[in-house]
């Protein structure tokens, strides 16, 4: 169940300035969701864009992956903001419910997920299906995105051949323990990066194009932009002296970039 637009904390003044970069349209809920993983208890946040002149009408959906700190403010806002652009919005969780590490423990529960593919894409399965049960989603419009972690994830559902109508990657990682196999990926792919980011360096971005090659994925691009550092999408980053930091210019541009891919594989 979701509730008026309005279940989140106080935002900071960096996430307020950016829900408010998406014009409110008024109507949109949003609110907490739990789901279930087999026996594990997930708790998402979906946002839902104002209702259907029509009962029957479908909509498109955007499923949002979450960066390492899981399903926190940055996240709802995306999803809220999608769902002022008209699309049902899940951020989805990869942890489980309850489970949001602080920074002393994101980085375990990050590498506890990327060591085990075939577990995070059952995950991330789940919280696919999640939003395909939504009443009003049209289930074959429905794309994927993610945040550093999230964009991570986003590609191995891409990799796993998941039904899906699009794959669009934040400053994700861009290597896997399980590489895409030949005629595995059918979903188009963007993915934006930035030139600085130690995450993902030269030869990462390389090594990705050459293995989408390799498996022969039919659609795909890579946007790089000049300067940006990790979690250059996300407000309130800033420890480039370790390789993070946001990047207004290149937040905007990415999204932009994100609009368009969404505006032609969501059509």
């Amino acid at each position: 169940m979701t509730d008026s637009e309005a279940p989140l904390t106080p935002l900071s003044p960096d996430l307020e300035r950016l829900l408010a970069t998406v014009p409110d349209p008024g109507g949109v809920e949003s609110g907490d969701v739990v789901y279930r993983d087999g026996a594990t208890d997930l708790e998402g946040f979906l946002a839902t864009p104002p209702r259907a002149s029509s009962e029957s009408e479908l909509r498109p959906a955007v499923l949002v992956l979450h960066d390492w700190f899981g399903v926190v403010d940055h996240v709802k806002v995306r999803a809220q903001m999608l769902a002022r652009l008209g699309y049902v919005a899940l951020a989805g969780d990869v942890y489980g419910q309850g489970v949001r590490p602080g920074p002393d423990g994101a980085a375990a529960e990050a590498g506890r997920w990327y060591g085990d593919v075939p577990a995070l894409r059952a995950r991330l399965l789940a919280s696919l299906e999640r939003l395909r049960a939504e009443p009003g989603v049209d289930p074959e419009r429905i794309a994927v995105m993610g945040y550093c972690f999230g964009g991570s994830a986003a590609l191995e559902l891409a990799r796993a051949g998941a039904p899906v109508a699009g794959v669009a990657a934040f400053h994700g990682g861009l290597s896997t323990g399980a590489p895409a196999l030949p005629g595995a990926v059918s979903a188009p792919i963007l993915v934006m990066t930035g030139s600085a980011d130690p995450v993902v360096p030269d030869e990462a971005v390389v090594a990705f194009e050459d293995e989408l090659r390799n498996a022969g994925a039919p659609d795909w691009q890579i946007v790089t932009y000049s300067g940006a550092m990790h979690a250059f999408a996300v407000p309130e980053v800033d420890s480039p002296e370790h390789g993070a930091q946001y990047q207004a210019v290149a937040d905007r541009r990415s999204w932009a970039q994100m609009r368009a891919f969404f505006d032609e594989v969501l059509a």
